[in-house]
């Protein structure tokens, strides 16, 4: 990821000389393997896209084929980058020259040849749309199906589906036009009113003193800029507050003037919360009150469409309930009017239980989703779906499922492929490889030393070859021989967030404790909830990290403070030279390596620059050296790497720490929105460890790891513990929670269903004692 298209324009030769030498070597493939007809395989020739190191490999089509490794080594690259990414790529090229000039336009994936490709679906882990309009229900169509029959059967009848949906004006609510909430804005939190303007009365962010909004609005001549704001009259009180988009002279030029209220409802309040910058989003939180809306009671329909019932309830109340209970409402419903609609409807909810996601309802807004939940909702789509010989490609499917809905998930693989399409699955669980038709391992590590085809055939010849997968595919983690003792306790007393029933709970310091429990038992709810913000807790979780397209690791970490100190002192210059945001960046890209097009309608394109050929930095800056290697040359090193380039100081330590973490292959200067949630959590982690004694939570921190890695990561837990700090995590690989002091168990089912410490202990007692779904299944796990 990061600079693999910069391969693209240099060094091309350089890795097809490479990749030939080394692409063959150590390839296992299984006597089993398929001898399928050519037009029956998806054939790879020459890929080497980011670290693949000209791989070449057949998948057989129309069969369940998962792919292996640790991370980083080139799974990603060879199933999204390269198969997914040119499937799509055809398909965009069929459309007309109009269609496609409002579509992105990726360029071709560095491979010498892919043949016999179907066009391809990919079912990642991206967070689904998070538009304050977007739910469950509208994601999935189930919310599309129940208004059909409420407009068929619901009494009194008023109008047709559209009557029913929040979307439209017909349906939605007039007072809070269908978002289900109003907003207040605190005027203290925008101005203080014993100040004049001149004097920094408008304390909102963007509006200081002498700022480009206020010049407008101190020179409107709406009122005076030295008098102070409690002197104000009404009418000048409501201008400087509430005045609609009016053109005002300020000196030579007219610019248009908006009162405070006014503009931050415009610019901040119609953003969504998570695109803003840090201290705007500090500064909404502190001064919007957002509260149900009073006319709709938070349900977002008009009066007319609540009015509309059956069986006693309005559609609100059918899309407020669990969806498991949902199912039950739906089947009691007969009725030859809508019978395919009902038929269709009952399907997709039987497949959303299935799935392991009845516990959500149909008006949980979409982007509140996790990855995986929104994964497994985008699967829900498909499985409906009336086409065939399709190629679906999945990230990691069983992320955030405990062990007893993963059976659930393969059953769902195992359905996609019967439909006669080619399903393609990126994994680590032993439990999905186990169902696989075919196996790509790749490896035999990350980064440079990845990119190789260690083994492809059936799961029998992956468990016999080998390779670092094959060795791990049986391996388990055992229950510890003697627990730690706490040294004190973090209470929790009547925790009811969400689904929690009135929870005490006592979660333990100085060890390492797992949080279990089934899809929406609780247990985010519990930790996240009732722990999170306390002194001392640290929380490392997997959501974004915060920064521009120029963040990359040696930025977020401080990093590249010792690396320009670095450089400044071997060469005798000053350390602003080697920042690409600085001095030394190169004029042409202002130190981004890319040049961003905006193409107006169409999508933006970015293209390597042609000035620095992507370095990012001036040619002067280039030639200044540390130790052979010039700024550009050490941000494209591999942690690992680098970790023996700088052999003392803070930079030694900070990249010790990320080697520490699991993270020894990316590089330096890898931009951060190509990391993966698992990736962010691990950097995360790696920031937190140069800070005192803390009590750390980590959620589900085996994503994305190869079983191999699993084994690194609880070494580091136990690092942290022994150092004196504490562990909590989400957790529901059993490796993990055999490895544990302290096992917490929330359920015994999710949503509604769960909210309740079903089991306390130690985890020899929860195997030896426990009658849970976790015991059930970390019994069988130890004893295999």
């Amino acid at each position: 990821m990061g600079h693999g298209r910069r391969g693209l324009q240099r060094g091309r030769q350089r890795g097809r000389e490479q990749g030939r030498q080394r692409g063959g070597a150590g390839v296992t493939r299984s006597p089993a393997a398929p001898a399928a007809d050519g037009h029956q395989l998806i054939q790879v020739r020459g890929a080497r896209e980011n670290n693949l190191a000209d791989v070449s490999v057949d998948i057989p089509k129309r069969r369940l084929t998962v792919f292996t490794g640790v991370s980083g080594s080139g799974k990603s690259s060879l199933v999204f980058g390269t198969i997914a990414a040119e499937s799509q790529r055809l398909i965009n090229e069929t459309y007309t020259a109009f269609v496609q000039s409002f579509m992105p336009s990726p360029g071709r994936p560095d491979v010498d040849g892919l043949h016999n490709l179907s066009a391809a679906i990919v079912v990642d882990q991206e967070r689904m749309g998070a538009g304050s309009r977007s739910t469950v229900g509208t994601a999935t169509d189930a919310y599309t199906m129940l208004r059909i029959v409420f407009s068929r059967l619901g009494i009194p009848h008023i109008g047709t589906s559209s009557a029913f949906s929040f979307n439209v004006p017909e349906g939605m609510c007039p007072r809070c036009e269908g978002v289900g909430h109003v907003s207040d804005i605190d005027v203290g939190q925008l101005v203080d009113r014993e100040l004049s303007l001149n004097e920094g009365a408008i304390t909102v962010p963007g509006f200081a003193v002498d700022s480009w909004y206020w010049q407008v609005m101190a020179n409107s001549g709406f009122y005076d800029p030295d008098k102070k704001l409690k002197d104000f009259t009404a009418q000048e009180w409501e201008d400087l507050l509430r005045k609609d988009a009016v053109k005002v002279k300020v000196g030579p030029n007219n610019f248009t003037y908006e009162g405070l209220i006014t503009r931050i409802s415009r610019t901040y309040l119609a953003k969504d919360r998570e695109s803003m910058q840090s201290h705007i989003r500090a500064f909404v939180d502190r001064a919007v009150v957002f509260a149900d809306c009073p006319e709709c009671g938070g349900t977002r329909l008009s009066q007319a469409a609540l009015s509309s019932r059956i069986d006693g309830r309005n559609i609100a109340e059918c899309a407020a309930m669990q969806i498991s209970d949902l199912v039950a409402f739906v089947r009691g419903i007969d009725d030859p009017r809508v019978a395919p609609v009902l038929a269709g409807l009952r399907g997709l909810l039987d497949s959303l239980v299935e799935i392991g996601l009845g516990y959500l309802s149909l008006d949980r807004p979409a982007g509140t989703l996790s990855g995986g939940e929104a994964q497994r909702v985008k699967m829900v789509r498909h499985l409906g779906s009336a086409l065939t010989d399709v190629t679906y490609v999945f990230d990691e499917p069983t992320t955030g499922l405990h062990p007893h809905d993963v059976q659930r998930m393969n059953d769902l693989l195992l359905r996609l492929r019967d439909k006669g399409n080619t399903v393609l699955v990126v994994e680590h669980k032993p439990e999905v490889i186990a169902i696989a038709d075919h196996v790509v391992d790749l490896g035999p590590g990350a980064g440079t030393a990845g990119g190789r085809i260690c083994y492809s055939g059936d799961v029998a010849g992956l468990r016999a070859s080998g390779t670092l997968t094959g060795r791990h595919l049986d391996h388990r983690a055992l229950l510890r021989e003697a627990v730690r003792t706490p040294r004190g306790h973090l209470p929790v007393r009547g925790a009811r967030l969400h689904n929690l029933k009135n929870v005490d709970v006592d979660v333990p310091l100085g060890v390492l404790t797992v949080v279990t429990g089934v899809a929406g038992s609780g247990k985010s709810s519990l930790i996240h909830g009732h722990l999170a913000g306390r002194d001392g807790v640290v929380v490392a979780d997997q959501s974004p990290v915060r920064g521009s397209r120029r963040s990359n690791p040696a930025t977020y970490t401080g990093l590249l403070n010792a690396v320009r100190a670095a450089f400044a002192k071997a060469n005798g210059v000053k350390p602003a030279l080697f920042s690409a945001n600085s001095e030394g960046a190169c004029p042409q890209c202002s130190g981004l390596g890319l040049i961003h097009t905006d193409l107006a309608m169409t999508a933006g394109v970015a293209t390597v620059c042609e000035e620095c050929e992507g370095r990012r930095y001036t040619a002067k800056v280039l030639t200044y050296r540390l130790n052979g290697k010039n700024i550009s040359e050490v941000l494209d090193m591999p942690v690992t790497e680098a970790y023996e380039f700088f052999t003392a100081g803070q930079a030694h330590a900070v990249l010790g720490r990320l080697a520490d973490v699991g993270l020894g292959y990316l590089r330096l200067g890898q931009p951060l929105n190509t990391l993966s949630g698992g990736e962010r959590q691990r950097l995360k982690l790696a920031i937190h460890m140069a800070e005192k004694s803390s009590t750390y939570i980590l959620d589900e921190p085996t994503t994305g790891l190869h079983m191999a890695d699993v084994d690194q990561l609880l070494a580091l837990l136990d690092r942290l513990v022994d150092q004196g700090n504490s562990v909590i995590a989400v957790e529901h690989h059993q490796a993990v929670m055999a490895h544990a002091d302290w096992i917490i168990d929330i359920g015994p089912g999710g949503g509604h269903d769960g909210g309740r410490v079903v089991f306390e202990g130690t985890p020899a007692r929860l195997v030896a004692e426990g009658d849970t779904l976790t015991a059930r299944h970390l019994r069988q796990y130890v004893a295999s």
